[in-house]
């Protein structure tokens, strides 16, 4: 069985890890329609080694290597591959996750919440043992503290707002001031940044960064180098990005794909 077949299993373990793999998705790009689907269970997305952009009702966010992703049950998504990707996923059935968060969101995955999903991949699909059971609660309670990543990027709902944002996404690296953008969007400055900030609780320049960051990391996992990445963004060089990725993220772009720097505990 697949692990999509897993995961709209309602028999079987409260709890079942798979380890997995998949390649690009070389014939769809970020700005194509996204496939929108939901599961049974509760999904855990480890991943090793790639990238994933995930589509939520809300907004979007990226799945780099070394974070682990969080999708409810039942919650719409959909899922773009942006480079072969490896991984595991836990799959939770819904009588575990009312203790986890309702909605999705990339959690930081320490060392500890890695080892046990790790090892739950090799249990029981069909039940658990006592000690899987003691293992699996405090993987609950990791899960349920992990702190979120700053990967998440809302989407505002006003169509004024939406047609901003949807141009943003489309072209990460116009140059437009964000006069230019209120009017692009048919409001006033001032109304841009104020209903920004009250419908996604960023400000636009915020919103606008964030933007930027996810679409530079999944050029960053497909290869392109800092400099390629900071271009085709429009930033005029490679180190006014790096700044602005560093400030962000807390380390140059370089380095944020190293194991080094993404098993950080801060709770």
């Amino acid at each position: 069985m697949s692990v999509r077949d897993f995961s709209e299993r309602a028999s079987g373990a409260p709890l079942i890890g798979c380890r997995w793999s998949r390649q690009a998705d070389q014939n769809r790009r970020a700005d194509k329609p996204y496939r929108w689907h939901q599961h049974f269970r509760g999904q855990l997305l480890c991943i090793q080694a790639g990238l994933v952009q995930i589509k939520t009702e809300a907004g979007t966010w990226v799945l780099p290597p070394y974070r682990a992703g969080w999708i409810p049950p039942g919650a719409q998504h959909s899922v773009l591959f942006c480079s072969t990707v490896v991984g595991h996923s836990v799959l939770l059935h819904p009588q575990l996750c009312g203790v986890l968060p309702h909605q999705p969101r990339v959690l930081s995955l320490n060392p500890v919440l890695e080892a046990l999903v790790v090892r739950s991949t090799t249990w029981s699909r069909e039940h658990l043992t006592n000690e899987d059971q003691h293992i699996m609660a405090v993987m609950l309670d990791e899960i349920r503290t992990a702190a979120p990543e700053k990967l998440y990027l809302p989407m505002p709902k006003d169509p004024r707002l939406v047609r901003i944002a949807e141009g943003l996404l489309s072209e990460p690296n116009h140059a437009k001031t964000v006069e230019q953008w209120a009017a692009f969007g048919a409001l006033s400055t001032r109304s841009l940044r104020r209903l920004m900030q009250a419908e996604t609780g960023l400000s636009f320049a915020q919103w606008r960064n964030q933007a930027q960051l996810n679409h530079a990391l999944a050029l960053l996992a497909q290869g392109r180098s800092v400099s390629d990445v900071a271009f085709a963004l429009g930033f005029a060089t490679p180190s006014n990005f790096i700044a602005m990725f560093k400030r962000l993220m807390g380390v140059p772009p370089a380095r944020y794909f190293a194991v080094e720097n993404v098993y950080i505990d801060k709770r």
